[in-house]
């Protein structure tokens, strides 16, 4: 592959989402509600796009890859299918009733549905989780500019920031919005055309026990399940309470818009992230009849020595494409959260300068890519920090929602036990174990002679449980009596103070 045709290429690709994304500033018209959840007017096509685009990110990519090509199959297809999973399950579940509330963030549910106090804790580990979230894709882009660009890691991760961040803070969800709905159709057109390519012309190698119908590695604990299985509910579950997703679901235009946009993008997750499953079974035979010696990440040796320069250019910007989706609904999610929700800026809250939720969220913008530039030169690896992102909203958050949905006795106290617990069980075992997934910890582990590389991926499935528990035997405990008719009541109060807010 030609340096030369690497480098306009990508150098083309970012200036037109950064044009793209800066156009897109029009459409904000001062507003902070057209900024953070785009006027509240995306359509099907947009909706779904933007959707599908925060399901594929790095770690669907090359960390899936890596996986597969190591581990087998489901190694590494749990990530686009646990994605994908979470795109289902909101569609069944949460899409109508989340997209009816009116919110503005998520973290808005919590303080409507229990109060101010339950908003602010499950803020905090919002800004935290999304802070490695950013991070991890970051590190995406800073080996990819250095494998293919000549950049030091560090510029990569520099210039990856930069763009991401220019495009970000000027249009909010609009920009976002338009172009997460150009990347996810490179993303599209790279995965489908890399497979067919691979297809025809070395044929689709699946080593014994290895492939889609190993099962093994979903029931034996010696093949990988413990740890397949938490990689599927940490993403099925926990990205169901990702605040850059739930701010796509508040965007569409109506609920029925919201529901079949997630299940369009059920369906767009594991078109693009199947095929990198699969080509990563064929890889290491590819690559050895090549002669090649991977000294990286396996797609990119594939695409350095393998792969027709054109269409290893357009999967490199697919891959890209895939960092900065996810990278700029986590800047925008995190600074909407931290301005409105911990800071307490609300829409209607306007001074001489303007709208002040507006300006504050951008200012906090700058703060959170700053974070994540200093995780990603700190902490220069995907899989910990990305994963360590959902396992906590699944941890903490999602009882809490489901159960503010569903359950009239959930009352405040059971809320902010749960998300105490749950992640302060997560962030524990974290720390103790001394690899997360099959990925060595790295970012900070304490020595001991209790928690081995074997109970790996059961961490995950555990500090679940514990937060359940807390939130059903507390919430008894503190009386929660709720009606249905109490539940209408509430949905009908949040109703008016987000039209009150809209004003």
């Amino acid at each position: 592959m030609t340096e030369k045709l690497l480098f306009w290429g990508i150098l083309v690709f970012l200036f037109a989402t950064l044009g793209i994304g800066v156009w897109a500033a029009k459409q904000v018209k001062g507003d902070s509600e057209n900024y953070l959840v785009a006027g509240r007017g995306l359509v099907l096509p947009l909706a779904a796009a933007t959707l599908m685009a925060q399901s594929v990110d790095s770690n669907a990519t090359l960390g899936n890859t890596d996986l597969v090509a190591e581990f087998g199959f489901w190694a590494g297809a749990s990530l686009p299918i646990g994605l994908a999973l979470c795109l289902l399950l909101t569609a069944l579940f949460f899409a109508k009733p989340m997209n009816r509330m009116g919110l503005i963030t998520l973290p808005d549910f919590y303080r409507v549905k229990y109060n101010r106090k339950t908003e602010v804790v499950a803020s905090l580990l919002m800004v935290l989780s999304f802070s490695f979230l950013l991070a991890g894709n970051m590190v995406a882009g800073g080996y990819l500019f250095e494998a293919f660009l000549g950049t030091s890691y560090t510029a990569g991760v520099m210039l990856l920031a930069i763009v991401v961040f220019i495009y970000t803070a000027s249009g909010g969800l609009f920009a976002v919005a338009y172009t997460d709905a150009i990347q996810v159709a490179i993303a599209f057109i790279g995965s489908i055309a890399l497979l067919i390519f691979v297809a025809v012309n070395f044929g689709l190698t699946i080593p014994a026990d290895t492939g889609p119908f190993a099962f093994a590695q979903l029931t034996d604990p010696a093949a990988g399940a413990a740890i397949n299985w938490a990689t599927l509910l940490a993403l099925g579950l926990g990205d169901i309470v990702a605040i850059d997703f739930m701010a796509r679901v508040f965007a569409a235009d109506s609920p029925e818009t919201a529901r079949r946009a997630c299940l369009i993008g059920c369906v767009g997750t594991l078109i693009i992230g199947i095929p990198f499953s699969l080509i990563a079974l064929s890889a290491p035979q590819i690559l050895a009849e090549a002669g090649i010696t991977p000294d990286g990440p396996i797609l990119y040796a594939m695409l350095d020595g393998v792969i027709p320069p054109l269409l290893g250019l357009l999967v490199i910007v697919a891959i890209l494409s895939a960092s900065l989706s996810t990278a700029d609904g986590a800047i925008l999610g995190t600074s909407s959260v931290i301005a409105h929700n911990i800071i307490g800026i609300r829409h209607d809250d306007h001074n001489a300068a303007g709208d002040r939720l507006l300006l504050v969220t951008r200012v906090m913008a700058f703060v959170i890519t700053a974070l994540g530039v200093f995780f990603a030169l700190r902490v220069p690896q995907t899989g910990v920090l990305l994963l360590l992102a959902f396992d906590l909203g699944f941890a903490g958050l999602l009882v809490p929602l489901a159960g503010g949905i569903y359950w009239s006795k959930a009352t405040w106290q059971g809320a902010l036990s749960c998300i105490i617990l749950g992640s302060l069980t997560r962030l524990v075992l974290f720390v103790l174990m001394p690899t997360t997934f099959g990925i060595e910890n790295t970012l900070f582990h304490i020595p001991n002679g209790i928690f081995t590389t074997d109970f790996d991926g059961f961490p995950t499935l555990i500090s679940p449980l514990v937060g359940l528990a807390a939130f059903i035997i507390v919430s008894n405990l503190t009386g929660g009596t709720k009606s249905k008719a109490r539940q209408r009541e509430t949905l009908r109060e949040l109703q008016t103070q987000a039209r009150g807010e809209q004003l």
